[in-house]
């Protein structure tokens, strides 16, 4: 036999393990089948694709393991705050009454409770959000806890650093958590300055050369801040001097955080936590100082904090804008940097627009990644067919990821509608039930649409077959993009 017919022989054998690996190990059948495609299509560079980035080979001993450990924080979480149960939430505000099921659904799934009382401040872009979170960084006499994807140490991100080593020497508590992999700027020599200050320092899932591959897939998209476990930042601004307007960068970045003071604070530290226990197995004591009586405030927001991430047994994001979809009666206002929804969301949308409800999506006339953006544009005729609005933002990149339903729910976060944020990343998303910050988010909305242009539904169904067909070719693979 020759060696040519024994290669042959062996890639075909492999091939056929890995399409069965592929069938067996991903349960969501768009994902499986692009894998697949890819595999037998594309000769050897198809195989080496899913096996490098395919395949979590430590995910089920990991993250089982860190599953068992959150549950054990959490159940301190739940004996220390209030918890709505299904009969008291009918009796609330009007703006839970309507999403009461949304409410439910959190409180047995992720054990996330619904807590009022908070004081909900809308952030802008990081020109608002920076002088903001440094001042309460200022502030801060007992911890400091940060987690970020991207962070990097530029003029913004100095700036914080040093504080944060000011606040150390003080005898504050500092625990930073960056993502290896999207904060490359940070160095051993910014660690080590940090360290002797006396914060601690860690990145979340050490990227080596070896490693690169399922590293890359689960990554902490999370953007959480917490100060003396009463005030807390979430959303969608990382640290980077991109994120400010000040006529330096090229190009606009607009974008959307939320400051949040009051006992929802609660469910972001037990997610720092967590995560903090995943990165070092240092067991943080789960006392009274993390979780304190918060302040009394005049500001009555009922606040839920949604979290999944590969740890997750239950897409619990996914299930919560699905949710919001479903409860909403009148408006839908949706904006995102990343649309790639699966099926699941495509059709709440069309039921939702069919049914009458105004439905506005809004995302990037610009785009930082042209294989996303194409494969976005694949999903729009279905959704202009239902009579779904679609604006392309034009005064720059829109980043931010929010929703607002029938001015009664607003949901900010860390989470794009796509395959990454549903499945593969660590996220979390605010869901604050307050009619007057969903009025505020719904003028904020309206004010980006003043920068976007209008799909015209006629002229996008009618473009012919050769603009279409990289859209397509495009989407074939969204479910790894």
């Amino acid at each position: 036999m020759s060696l040519l017919i024994l290669i042959s022989l062996f890639y075909f054998i492999l091939l056929v393990f890995v399409c069965v690996q592929i069938v067996i190990s991903i349960n969501y059948s768009a994902k499986a089948l692009a894998y697949l495609l890819f595999a037998i299509f594309i000769p050897v560079i198809g195989i080496i694709f899913y096996l490098t980035f395919g395949i979590n080979y430590w995910k089920k001993r990991k993250y089982n393991k860190k599953t068992l450990q959150d549950g054990k924080i959490l159940d301190y979480l739940k004996n220390g705050i209030v918890q709505y149960n299904e009969s008291s939430i009918s009796r609330l505000d009007e703006s839970v009454q309507q999403n009461a099921e949304l409410a439910s659904m959190l409180m047995r799934d992720l054990g996330s409770p619904l807590t009022k009382n908070n004081k909900v401040t809308l952030l802008k872009n990081g020109e608002e959000k920076f002088p903001n979170l440094i001042e309460a960084i200022r502030n801060a006499t007992h911890h400091i806890h940060i987690e970020y994807y991207i962070y990097e140490y530029d003029d913004i991100g100095t700036e914080i650093i040093e504080l944060l080593i000011q606040k150390a020497k003080e005898g504050v508590e500092v625990r930073f958590i960056y993502d290896d992999f999207g904060s490359p700027t940070i160095k051993k020599a910014t660690e080590k300055r940090m360290q002797e200050a006396g914060a601690k320092v860690l990145p979340f899932h050490k990227v080596r050369f070896y490693l690169l591959a399922n590293r890359f897939n689960y990554r902490n998209h999370r953007k959480i801040v917490v100060i003396d476990g009463q005030t807390g930042f979430v959303g969608g601004i990382n640290v980077s001097d991109k994120y400010i307007n000040n006529n330096k960068n090229k190009l606009f970045w607009r974008d959307t955080h939320l400051r949040i003071d009051g006992p929802a604070v609660y469910y972001l530290q037990y997610l720092f936590i967590t995560d903090w226990k995943f990165c070092c197995d240092e067991e943080l004591e789960t006392k009274e100082s993390y979780f304190k009586i918060p302040k009394k405030t005049t500001e009555n927001s009922f606040v839920q904090i949604a979290a999944s991430g590969p740890d997750s047994i239950l897409p619990s994001i996914l299930y919560s804008i699905l949710q919001a979809i479903y409860l909403a009666k009148k408006e839908i206002l949706i904006t995102t940097p990343y649309f790639i929804p699966g099926d699941g969301i495509i059709n709440a949308l069309n039921v939702a627009a069919l049914s009458g409800l105004s439905v506005k999506l809004l995302v990037p006339g610009i785009s930082d990644s042209k294989i996303v953006n194409a494969a976005s544009k694949s999903y729009y005729a279905k959704l202009l067919q239902a009579g779904v609005e679609i604006y392309f933002y034009k005064k720059g990149f829109v980043h931010a990821k929010t929703m607002v339903a029938d001015s009664m729910l607003t949901i900010v976060g860390t989470a794009n509608m796509d395959y990454r944020s549903f499945e593969f990343n660590f996220e979390v998303n605010a869901l604050v039930y307050d009619q007057s910050v969903a009025e505020e988010m719904r003028n904020t909305f309206f004010e980006d649409l003043k920068n976007a242009e209008q799909i015209d539904k006629k002229a996008w169904l009618s473009r012919p077959w050769y603009a279409q067909l990289p859209e397509k070719i495009a989407r074939l693979f969204s479910p790894v993009l």
